[in-house]
């Protein structure tokens, strides 16, 4: 049901009369999918308790919308207004890990990746292998640029970015990235992790996960979970699947979970597209994925990986899939799979760090670096108080 009224939030002149702190700071939370929220609440710790400050949530409108994406930012139980209010709306912040509607917005814009980077793996949907989220495209609107504050993963954005958009460099912050150091903060908690997924002692975790598109290891392989579970003997393995969010809204949690009924009878775990994850990778004791970001945090972690072949036609050369399709055993799909698992050995250290440079250029710096770019924008001084990174949050798998 699309909203056709205005919420009663601050910064209405109409609605001030019913507010109890009307001088807070409004920060704005856009939600245009579940990763970008997801992202966004990795940093939301570091600002909400501020009680100088008011968090709001909207939704872009674009004209396309993913199915469930309403419901699923009301779940976050914040203050959702309508996207028709909040670009009438003056923010003190904007926090966002995707470029749908910003140039709408009025307000300093705090703009973060919602994956591995801000360069992607992913070739372009015209096929331009150049196109990335440093693209001028992506950042500018005219002559003006749009974020305020373009928080990068590593120092080598920063190097592309002055060769893409170098108008946007003025604003560009090297932060790493805060979903990965949730990831590494989680490490000590791994048997508490394997517990909740249903993990047997000595029982191995094999993590099946697949973004979107004709190119994933779904897209090429929709049996993949099926034969898996069939060729893995459960007692000696728990295979946990991983579906990008997209594939869950653009088919249903209905129909996905038809389509996995078979292997879930068998003892598939099946994890929800929003939280679960980055404890699945921190408890794995093997990672099979495809060219998403999934498998990139694997290596990342130092799991053992196993990477489709079949999706290397969407992978943008240079990219950090392309460096973990180098040092992940391949997944040949039109063979046995169970050899190849048995095949896969962890990368070595040099492979790992080589890994992670792409991942993050400051390791459990995130936090801090957002915390303080967004209170700099604000104009407010910091709490004395300081946020630690949370570990990744226990995994609840689909009953």
């Amino acid at each position: 049901m699309t909203d056709t009224g205005r919420v009663i939030a601050a910064g209405d002149r109409v609605a001030d009369f019913w507010m109890s702190l009307p001088g807070v700071k409004r920060i704005l939370v856009v939600v245009p999918h579940v990763q970008a929220g997801e992202r966004l609440l990795d940093i939301l710790p570091a600002l909400e308790s501020d009680m100088r400050v008011q968090v709001m949530l909207s939704t872009p409108e674009t004209g396309y919308r993913w199915a469930g994406i309403g419901e699923y930012v009301r779940r976050l139980d914040g203050l959702v207004i309508p996207w028709r209010q909040a670009v009438n709306t003056r923010f003190d912040l904007v926090l966002a890990a995707c470029d749908w509607g910003l140039a709408e917005l009025d307000g300093p814009v705090v703009l973060m990746p919602h994956g591995v980077g801000s360069l992607g793996s992913r070739i372009g949907y015209d096929g331009d292998v150049w196109r990335h989220g440093l693209h001028r495209d992506h950042l500018m609107r005219g002559d003006d640029v749009i974020p305020a504050a373009l928080a990068l993963a590593t120092d080598e954005e920063k190097l592309v970015l002055a060769e893409t958009c170098p108008e946007a460099l003025p604003g560009a912050i090297v932060a790493g990235d805060p979903s990965f150091d949730r990831m590494l903060a989680g490490r000590p908690y791994r048997d508490a992790y394997r517990h909740a997924l249903g993990a047997a002692p000595g029982q191995r975790i094999v993590v099946v996960s697949s973004t979107w598109s004709k190119h994933s290891l779904f897209g090429t392989d929709p049996t993949i979970f099926a034969r898996l579970v069939e060729e893995l003997p459960q007692p000696e393995h728990l295979v946990v699947a991983v579906l990008h969010p997209f594939v869950w809204h653009a088919y249903s949690r209905r129909q996905v979970l038809a389509w996995l009924s078979g292997p879930r009878e068998r003892g598939l775990v099946v994890l929800p597209p929003e939280e679960g994850w980055r404890a699945a990778l921190a408890a794995a004791d093997l990672a099979v994925g495809d060219l998403g970001s999934v498998l990139q945090y694997a290596a990342g972690l130092g799991v053992p990986t196993l990477m489709s072949t079949g999706s290397l036609d969407g992978v943008r050369p240079g990219s950090p899939a392309d460096l973990v399709s180098r040092i992940a055993a391949p997944l040949c799909l039109d063979r046995p799979l169970a050899p190849q698992v048995h095949r896969a050995k962890p990368p070595t250290d040099v492979e790992r760090a080589e890994v992670v440079r792409t991942i993050t250029g400051r390791p459990g710096q995130a936090l801090t670096i957002l915390r303080e770019t967004c209170y700099a924008l604000l104009g407010l001084d910091q709490p004395a108080h300081r946020v630690p990174v949370s570990p990744a949050l226990l995994p609840e798998p689909i009953e």
